[in-house]
Order: structure tokens, then C-alpha cells, then sequence
């Protein structure tokens, strides 16, 4: 029997009762979408999982994706590693979901806690449908008819301004140039309507003058904060969070520097927005 507590009124549930490290029926997996769904993002404590179980875990919601840009674990290249040191501090702390500079960015993701600081390190999430449905009728009418375009070098521009950056993500930003989504996306399972604007990797509004692109854009990234819209997340070492990445947006809290952070992290290919 599992146990789900809601954590906020928009989104974010923990769930208690299942043992993530074991195989998964087809009845737990059932399950595990139909709370992704309703929640979309759950969470787990006490999950001292491996790294075959964390892709066998991100498997059953569908194939994986890989990232150009970060190390992988040993003899696991879907495993991204996400990892802030004293001499290496985090660099990402927009609102933003993951890779969406990708014709089918991810559907979802499964991100595990490894070392986490004595205090701090917290991650938000929020609502891409609260959202939506927090935006008067005629606002989402003008952006349901509007594409905005992603970039990866946007995202990634701090990196490549670093020494030797350009270079080194050289065939990253060549294999993944800007791509175009709607501003506004159906959820192919709810059959919801989603933000899909994001300020870490979209740069603009195709059709539009630039100051008017800048304008709404700022709006709905200002928007997508709305606290009522979001969740927090406290993590401890063998937590694991899953999220649906069409209809969430989240953001660490990058207020534990000096301490040590590693976080390991899949990301399930999705489809392309509609």
C-alpha cells in the first residue's frame, strides 16, 4: 500500500511504500505515471539505489536520453552528474526544464541525491499547468498562436565563455542547434495545456518586433515564480525525485557554498511539443 502526502496545492507529492531498487511491476509502473500525472513531481526518501537500478527505474517510463555537456557516471553514460565544490560552484540557478534546445526534449526526469550539504541545497519546482490556467483567457488565446525558439548556447553560455569552454562544447553546440517549440503545449497524456517557455535556454518569440518578445517573455518568467504555483524539496543523501519535464519547470537553491553537492541525474526521451 503506498503513502502519498501532498507537499503544496499545485504539485509534489512523497511517496512512502515502494522499493525503488526492486523490479517494478507492471502494476508499480502504472502507478508511478498515474502519480506523475496527478502530481507531476514525486518524491522518495531512503532509496540507497544503484546506478542499474536508477536506469532500470528511468526505463520503465521510456527510452533515455543522453547530455553533451556533463560527466557521466562509470559505464553509465545516461547518468549525468551533477556536481557543485568548492572549486567548481554550480553555475545553473534559473527557473528552467531540462534540454528543451532538443526537437524532443525530455519526457521526464529521475534525479538522485548522493552527497548533499548539512544545510541548504534545496530545489523548487513549479507548475507549467497552474500556470497556464493562472493566465487570463485572452492572454492565452494571443500566446496559444505563438512558437518561441530554444537555444543550447543560450543556456549553456556561461560554460563556453569559460577558458577553453568553446572548444571543449564545440560539438555540442553544433550537434544541437535552435530549435522551435509552441509557447504554449498540450500534455500528451492529460491532454493539458502547459507553459513551455523557459529562461535558461528559450531567447525568443518568433514573429515578433524584439522589444515585444522581450515584454511577454519577461512576463511569463516573472509568472512561472508564482509561489502558489511551486514546491520545495529538502533533500537527504539516497532521496530521489521524479518529474514530468513537459509540464514543470525547477530551480536549485544554490545557497550551501562552500559545502559539497552531487546529484545524479537520467532524463527520459519525450516527443515533440505540440
Amino acid at each position: 500500500m503506498l503513502d502519498i502526502t501532498p507537499i503544496a496545492g499545485a504539485l509534489g507529492a512523497e511517496v512512502r511504500g515502494m522499493d525503488l531498487g526492486e523490479t517494478l511491476t507492471s502494476d508499480d509502473v502504472l502507478k508511478l505515471r498515474k502519480l506523475l500525472n496527478e502530481y507531476e513531481v514525486i518524491f522518495f526518501r531512503d532509496q540507497d539505489i544503484s546506478p542499474a537500478s536508477q536506469k532500470a527505474l528511468a526505463l520503465c517510463f521510456g527510452p533515455l536520453q543522453t547530455h553533451p555537456a556533463y560527466a557521466t557516471v562509470d559505464g553509465f553514460e545516461e547518468i549525468t552528474i551533477l556536481e557543485s565544490t568548492p572549486e567548481k560552484p554550480s553555475k545553473i540557478e534559473a527557473w528552467h526544464s531540462d534540454m528543451t534546445f532538443r526537437q524532443h526534449p525530455p519526457l521526464g526526469t529521475v534525479l538522485k541525491a548522493v552527497i548533499t550539504p548539512p544545510k541548504g541545497g534545496d530545489t523548487l519546482w513549479s507548475s507549467m499547468t497552474a500556470a497556464y490556467e493562472g493566465l487570463s483567457f485572452p492572454m492565452q488565446q494571443m500566446l496559444e498562436g505563438l512558437d518561441a525558439v530554444h537555444d543550447f548556447a543560450h543556456g549553456f553560455r556561461e560554460s563556453l565563455a569559460e577558458p577553453g569552454g568553446r572548444e571543449r562544447l564545440a560539438e555540442a553546440v553544433a550537434t544541437n542547434p535552435p530549435v522551435k517549440h509552441p509557447i504554449i503545449r498540450t500534455h500528451p497524456e492529460t491532454g493539458k495545456k502547459v507553459v513551455f517557455v523557459n529562461s535558461l535556454f528559450t531567447t525568443h518569440i518568433e514573429g515578433l518586433r524584439k522589444d515585444e518578445s522581450q515584454a511577454i517573455l519577461a512576463f511569463l518568467f516573472q509568472h512561472i515564480q508564482t509561489a502558489e504555483f511551486t514546491c520545495r524539496f529538502s533533500w537527504q543523501p539516497h532521496s530521489i525525485a521524479i518529474w514530468d519535464n513537459r509540464s514543470t519547470q525547477h530551480k536549485p537553491v544554490n545557497d550551501y557554498f562552500p559545502a559539497h553537492r552531487r546529484m545524479e541525474r537520467i532524463t527520459i526521451d519525450g516527443d515533440k511539443p505540440y
